[in-house]
């Protein structure tokens, strides 16, 4: 060493904890023999799709390489494909092909082609994550521009995650330095005088340590709730203040709570394959105990019924409704409680259920997530009841510094509106939909008053609350993350 050392390095060269090496560091400083510099570092380390396109490549990466196997122009599906980039990820992948100077865009023949511009040797990026494999983490302050700029980029792609820290360096002083060339006497500091060293007369030659109540301690860490499950249920206890009743229902549904209740008519693009996962089997489940409604519900689909709607004009399918699948949104709950004989009116009612997509995977999706479903059902409510609700969640729950709503469409609401919300230092998120329940929806369920309703996305509201930039944060195990996290 060149005279001085960070703490990480002496505890890897000596096996000593980092509060002895604290403790020690405080007491030589004070007799001027090593001073203590102390500066924020920013650790970085590879999330875990960062470590896994570190092995198998970026997808541009990939992507360029099968165009070019494909002879330097290929129909961009086919090049996705056969590199397995599907989804929002492909049309990323592109724009970093386009960026780094690897492919452009053409356009013949009914076809988007990718055309090769070239393979370029390892990119910064790609150098950064080859590198962050190899070492598990490295201090962001440590590397040059390119490379840091290329961490930066990465960051935004979700790719690698950093962790702010103050890193402790010992620097000898002059005095130390010619301490240390006389020669040391090392002798025994000891804290407390033992059994032992009274029973061997060894508490002559040992000196007692002073006590230094700025020495820096050991770390611990105490068993807490998980952050997330503890906002959830702070949620939960907040509505239930409010006066609303939870509601439950299975996370494996028929498709007739899961969209048919809900007047979605059967040819909706929303109930294809890419948007909900079907159960492989058994493939049908049962409907008995619901004949009357499954009848109003196929009326009011085919001719309108007594809504005074004329229905969506197709042949309602009864094998359909039986149709087994993983629910999609927590609308199908309230689908449900509106169908029990214990419903009250006027009444409050939420519930925070676990859905499932078919999502690509990034900083603002997963494939399975929470929504928090909530219905007001009573004479007289008006669309700015809603209003009123949606802000008090934004505002209350999710910490939010403004919000604002806009128009939009569901099959099951008018009108329909949606909720951002907006927080200084995350931006505007958007939370998820609301409305008031169509007369083709209430009618045949027997509900003759207007209901509200709403369904957010409850992991967006905590990912304000707390402000966390990346959804996958939330079911992490990363040990370090949890730690870190406060107490609600």
């Amino acid at each position: 060493m060149d005279g001085s050392a960070t703490l990480d390095e002496i505890m890897e060269k000596t096996g000593l904890e980092s509060a002895a090496i604290m403790r020690a560091g405080l007491s030589l400083s004070k007799d001027k023999l090593l001073k203590i510099e102390e500066r924020q570092i920013t650790l970085i380390k590879p999330t875990f799709e960062g470590l896994k396109y570190s092995e198998i490549g970026l997808p541009e990466r990939r992507m360029s390489r099968i165009l070019r196997e494909l002879g330097g122009r290929a129909p961009l599906q086919r090049v996705a494909e056969m590199a397995g980039v599907d989804g929002k990820l492909c049309a990323a992948a592109v724009g970093w092909m386009k960026r780094k100077g690897m492919a452009e865009l053409e356009k013949g023949d009914g076809e988007i082609f990718l055309v090769s511009l070239g393979v370029p040797e390892e990119t910064p990026d790609e150098k950064l994550l080859r590198i962050l494999r190899e070492r598990g983490g490295i201090v962001k302050e440590d590397l040059n521009e390119t490379l840091a700029e290329a961490a930066d980029i990465l960051e935004k792609r979700g790719l690698i995650a950093k962790n702010l820290k103050v890193e402790y360096r010992f620097i000898l002083t002059e005095e130390g330095l010619n301490s240390i060339s006389k020669g040391i006497e090392v002798q025994r500091d000891v804290s407390q005088i033992t059994p032992q060293l009274l029973r061997d007369g060894g508490w002559r030659t040992v000196s007692l340590r002073r006590y230094n109540v700025e020495a820096p301690v050991a770390l611990t860490w105490p068993g807490k709730r998980q952050p997330y499950n503890a906002f959830l249920d702070e949620l939960k206890m907040k509505l239930i203040a409010l006066g609303f009743k939870e509601m439950t229902g299975p996370l494996v549904e028929l498709m007739f709570f899961n969209c048919d209740a809900l007047y979605m008519p059967q040819d909706h693009p929303a109930r294809d394959i890419h948007d909900i996962y079907f159960v492989k089997n058994p493939k049908y489940g049962s409907l008995k105990g619901y004949g009357r409604y499954l009848r109003n519900v196929r009326r009011a689909h085919e001719d309108g019924w007594t809504t005074g709607s004329i229905g969506w004009g197709y042949t309602f399918s009864t094998r359909e409704s039986r149709r087994l699948i993983l629910r999609s949104h927590g609308t199908a709950v309230s689908a449900r409680t509106l169908m029990r004989r214990d419903l009250e009116i006027p009444g409050k009612y939420f519930s925070i259920a676990r859905c499932y997509r078919p999502e690509v995977t990034d900083k603002m999706h997963l494939t399975e997530f929470n929504q928090v479903e909530g219905i007001v059902v009573g004479e007289g409510l008006t669309l700015r009841n809603l209003l009123g609700v949606l802000e008090k969640f934004a505002l209350d729950i999710a910490e939010a510094d403004s919000v604002k709503f806009r128009p939009d469409y569901f099959p099951f609401t008018e009108p329909s509106v949606e909720l951002l919300a907006y927080k200084k230092g995350y931006g505007w998120v958007e939370f998820g939909g609301s409305g008031i329940f169509r007369p083709e929806l209430t009618l045949p369920l027997g509900i003759k008053v207007p209901v509200l309703a709403w369904g957010l996305g409850v992991d967006r509201l905590y990912m304000m609350k707390a402000g966390v930039d990346d959804i996958r944060s939330l079911f992490t195990f990363d040990l370090e993350w949890l730690r870190r996290r406060g107490v609600i």
